[in-house]
């Protein structure tokens, strides 16, 4: 393996154990030339998983891209970066375990909005509202009231939903 600080292509395993997720492990090493240590995860390559993009594009998934995504959603947030790589390795292995070698993008956006709201509402919201496209501030409020528990929706919020909704029909 090669030495992320000085290039020497001779360095030593440390210490392995098992990743987070299945089938991956988790190897400390240390590079014999400048000493210093850095972590590298070995995981079974798969088969890919594509996706299916809005406009009939296909692509294969990336892990990366979906940790961007959380983790901008999350900016901010009283969130562990740990937490988020969880979130991620949870949903590829819901990916991988469907057992389709083509999934929708819908279907991966989806379980990110699942994963988020049961984390953080605030990161929940941002990411529903770039993911499912809110035109204005009728679709935030929509989404908010389907957060606040029924009990806690007074009168005057519901015709707040009211007016701003018939604002944004007007405007259609």
């Amino acid at each position: 393996m090669k030495c992320p600080y000085c290039s020497n292509l001779n360095t030593r395993v440390v210490d392995s154990r098992p990743g987070k997720i299945e089938y991956e492990v988790r190897r400390r090493r240390e590079c014999q030339i400048c000493s210093r240590r850095f972590t590298t995860y070995e995981r079974v390559e798969q088969g890919p998983v594509i996706i299916i993009k809005k406009d009939g594009r296909r692509e294969e998934f990336d892990r990366d891209k979906v940790l961007r995504g959380i983790s901008k959603a999350c900016e901010k947030r009283a969130i562990s970066i740990n937490l988020i790589e969880e979130m991620v390795a949870v949903i590829e292995q819901e990916l991988r375990e469907n057992n389709e070698r083509e999934i929708p993008s819908k279907m991966v956006g989806e379980k990110i909005i699942q994963a988020l709201k049961g984390v953080d509402d605030v990161a929940y919201v941002r990411f529903a509202s770039v993911y499912r496209e809110f035109k204005d501030v009728a679709d935030f409020i929509q989404e908010l009231k389907g957060l606040l528990p029924k009990e806690c929706l007074p009168v005057e919020f519901d015709q707040l939903v009211e007016k701003v909704t018939d604002k944004a029909d007007d405007r259609s």
